[in-house]
């Protein structure tokens, strides 16, 4: 058994790993900028991966979280918004590239197996892990292991309608840009750090990012408490849907709007209005490990405990 693992976590303009025990504590850490094409993400790894085995001294496994999905059948990812890997035979290139398996899983899986093995969701059986960052997305966990589902989506909620719709909401005319969904009330437009500052902006005529909004709801401003509220009473609708689905002991936050003290207090008391049940054992909770989640995720994917 090999007694430390690799993760890296493939995003956008910035490829990071780490390199863990075989008890789950952090050796090395480190992130490297690369250029957006496929030639040189695959090189930046090489790097990554080399640095670790010399640390370690010995062949690591090696996970990666990847802003998509490599399909089983066909090998190739699909769905990635580092649009270069579109298409293509990544899993394979990586793995002739290190000369070692790999195993690759969409990052919020990756998110959501961190934080049920050693993270805010480890006391639990039942875990659903939510990224909420410049994207919006979602992943089950069952006894540690993450449940990809026939088409490997299972809790890839993003793109999914809000449920429960308002007056509000249906006259907001907004429509997902994605190519594979293209939807209007597509939830990831209201609910993604990003869509949360558009909508807001479009009510408000500013030009406020998500945490500018936060500080202003802090300092009492009431625009902003406003659009807290509707945030907040969407997250509950679609965390109803989730529960009434998957019914998790845990629901695990994470990306930047994971850090929004409020949503903890007040989405628990919510979610009842919209659940098919007159209580809620369902913890909401934030995660454990913030922005090493993800990354520590993929060297997961090799769990051998």
């Amino acid at each position: 058994m090999k007694k430390f693992k690799i993760g890296i976590d493939y995003g956008g303009t910035k490829i990071e790993g780490i390199l863990l025990n075989e008890n789950g504590d952090q050796i090395e850490r480190k992130r490297y900028s690369y250029e957006k094409n496929y030639v040189s993400g695959i090189e930046t790894v090489q790097k990554l991966v080399n640095e670790f085995d010399q640390i370690s001294g010995e062949i690591c496994t090696v996970g990666f979280g990847i802003p998509g999905f490599s399909s089983k059948d066909t090998g190739l990812v699909t769905n990635a918004n580092s649009l270069w890997l579109n298409d293509k035979p990544f899993k394979a290139d990586l793995e002739s590239a290190l000369n070692r398996e790999v195993r690759l899983m969409n990052d919020a899986n990756c998110f959501a197996l961190s934080e049920s093995i050693d993270g805010a969701g480890e006391k639990f059986k039942s875990i659903f892990g939510i990224i909420i960052g410049t994207g919006f997305g979602g992943a089950l966990s069952y006894k540690k292991e993450i449940i990809e589902g026939a088409n490997q989506i299972a809790g890839d909620w993003g793109h999914q309608p809000l449920p429960y719709l308002t007056d509000e909401e249906i006259k907001t005319e907004i429509r997902c840009p994605s190519m594979n969904c293209g939807r209007a009330l597509c939830a990831e437009q209201f609910m993604s750090g990003v869509g949360f500052a558009n909508v807001f902006n479009k009510k408000n005529n500013t030009n406020f990012d998500s945490q500018e909004i936060a500080n202003l709801d802090k300092k009492g401003d009431p625009r902003a408490n406003t659009e807290f509220n509707l945030y907040e009473d969407r997250m509950a609708r679609l965390m109803a849907v989730m529960i009434g689905v998957f019914d998790p002991e845990a629901i695990v936050l994470g990306g930047g709007m994971s850090n929004i003290d409020r949503l903890y207090k007040n989405i628990p008391l919510l979610i009842t209005k919209y659940t098919f049940s007159n209580q809620l054992k369902t913890k909401i909770l934030k995660n454990l490990h913030g922005d090493s989640s993800g990354v520590r995720g993929a060297a997961w994917l090799w769990n051998n405990k």
